[in-house]
């Protein structure tokens, strides 16, 4: 027992180096290890205390896979939603995600992130917020706002969330429509043309819109409205 504590504490160290291979193993060990040692989520909480940034990501990471996460925790969580490393940000999404769907306290994380996180965090937290199983109002009306974020990949990521929310409605539509014709950034107008077919009524106002950007010198804003004047085709007549 000695022994497997040592090994314990090894693999406690390990959190904190770089190579991503080994990190994961050390994580998957000590998840698997957790619950022949009670006392691991008392340890990892400590030392999570003493190096509370964002890089000890790790460390939070198992404890919100063995225990009710603290509000520490959470934070680390939260702050690891910017990472510079995209692997580690959607693997902390993904966990958030499953955790959000037991605990209504995470939704609320999210939703802080949205206002006050950096811009990765937000479109990160858009993304979360997309995938729980939370109040889906609410979920609609922060996607819907979130098209004007200041930030243009915010906004893609806002346009991209509303791809499946059938229940968007008359005026989410409108706002799409308005996004598709006035944002300032190509990459968003190229995103939510697509979008705008996938949602809409292959009549109308959308569609003269993307009719018209399907004459666009830009030679991406093109392909996107193509590709969705073709997904409106398929659809075939609007029904009155």
């Amino acid at each position: 027992m000695e022994e497997e504590s040592r090994r314990i504490l090894s693999l406690i160290h390990s959190l904190n180096q770089p190579d991503k291979r080994a990190l994961r193993q050390a994580v998957d060990a000590l998840i698997s290890a957790a619950p022949r040692f009670p006392h691991l989520a008392r340890e990892l909480e400590r030392s999570l205390g003493d190096k509370p940034g964002a890089e000890s990501w790790p460390v939070a990471y198992v404890l919100a896979h063995i225990s009710s996460p603290s509000s520490l925790c959470l934070r680390v969580l939260g702050e690891t939603l910017g990472a510079a490393d995209p692997d580690i940000r959607w693997a902390v999404a993904m966990l958030l995600v499953s955790l959000a769907k037991q605990d209504a306290g995470i939704v609320g994380l999210l939703f802080d992130l949205l206002k006050s996180g950096a811009p990765i965090q937000r479109r990160m937290a858009l993304y979360c917020l997309r995938d729980t199983e939370a109040e889906e109002r609410a979920i609609l009306q922060a996607l819907l706002a979130c098209l004007r974020d200041p930030d243009p990949l915010v906004r893609v990521a806002a346009v991209n969330s509303l791809k499946n929310r059938a229940d968007i409605g008359r005026d989410g539509l409108d706002r799409l429509l308005d996004v598709f014709l006035r944002d300032a950034d190509l990459r968003v107008r190229r995103a939510t043309a697509l979008v705008l077919a996938h949602l809409a009524a292959p009549t109308g106002e959308i569609r003269a819109a993307l009719e018209d950007a399907s004459a666009s010198r830009d030679p991406h804003l093109k392909k996107a409205a193509d590709a969705a004047l073709a997904l409106l085709q398929k659809k075939g007549p609007a029904h009155s």
